[in-house]
């Protein structure tokens, strides 16, 4: 999980993620046409985020195509954020039916 902390606090890997997220499946070529990043850097890039699992390519041909794994995110998620919100969101929504009925009423 530290290469993924590690990946995710850089905010060119967050942009390469969200664009893959957008578009999977993307060339290096394609990911450094929307990016104000040279070539080598967006593969330095990509190469970490590979490590971390948060990317996996698959080569067709002559392409080497990048698509996101989101388990590595869903993991993080479930072991440091949806524990501590369960409670809260649960309050939460209880809140809301409470107003949304008292408004109603």
């Amino acid at each position: 999980m530290d290469k993924v902390f590690k990946a995710l606090a850089d905010p060119g890997r967050r942009v390469l993620l969200d664009q893959l997220h957008a578009d999977n499946g993307q060339t290096l070529g394609q990911l450094c046409e929307h990016l104000h990043m040279s070539r080598q850097a967006v593969a330095k890039h990509l190469g970490l985020l590979e490590e971390a699992m948060l990317v996996v390519t698959i080569r067709r041909g002559r392409e080497k195509l990048h698509y996101l794994n989101p388990m590595p995110i869903h993991e993080i998620a479930e072991r440091w954020i949806d524990k501590y919100q369960r409670g809260r969101v649960r309050v939460l929504a209880e809140l809301k039916k409470t107003l949304e009925g008292e408004s109603n009423g």
